[in-house]
């Protein structure tokens, strides 16, 4: 579920933090840029784990920091493919049932990954799942805030970073908002014995 990823970044450090300790800095101006953010085809960021070299420093004309160029390593969400989890039903919808890990929101267990048969109950906005047995079929409900067991089939890297208006987006309406969509997506398949 969590890996360490090495990386390589430039840390710029203000004049003002000059007093402090190097590593105590880059640390800090690490986790600024980096925690809680999504990176591209690597997964969520959570922490600096360590500095493993520091590369010497410059300072620019024009601006008193320094930027020295960093090798470090990060923790980082990125689950492996078939890695069962544990969660919490956060909604359901249409689509599918929508789960959260507490730190992480962006599951979906589509409807045909769901137990067979499923079927969505728009009045309750819940699925159901038509479990068989010799007495007969049972309804059981997929309750928001209920522990769910998946396992996870695929993930989904959505490039969101700022491009510029196209021509046909500058003509229309600014009344239409653009859908925001996660940059980081799991795909899961409800496991069996959740």
């Amino acid at each position: 579920m969590f890996v360490l990823v090495e990386m390589v970044d430039t840390v710029r450090i203000p004049p003002w933090q000059f007093e402090r300790k190097l590593n105590d800095s880059i640390a800090e101006e690490l986790n600024k840029k980096l925690a809680n953010k999504v990176v591209y085809n690597v997964g969520l960021c959570i922490c600096l784990f360590d500095i493993t070299k520091l590369e010497d420093a410059y300072v620019f004309p024009g601006d008193g920091a320094s930027h020295t160029k960093v090798h470090f390593r990060y923790v980082v969400f990125h689950p492996f493919l078939d890695e069962i989890l544990i969660g919490k039903i956060k909604g359901c919808s249409p689509e599918g049932v929508h789960v959260s890990l507490g730190f992480f929101d962006d599951i979906l267990i589509p409807p045909e990954s769901l137990q067979q048969p499923a079927k969505f109950d728009e009045a309750e906005q819940v699925w159901v799942w038509e479990y068989e047995t010799e007495e007969g079929a049972h309804d059981l409900y997929m309750d928001t805030g209920e522990e769910i067991r998946f396992r996870v089939v695929d993930e989904s890297f959505v490039d969101t970073s700022p491009t510029g208006p196209s021509s046909a987006e500058a003509t229309s309406s600014s009344e239409e908002l653009p859908r925001k969509e996660a940059p980081y997506t799991l795909m899961v398949r409800r496991s069996p014995r959740g």
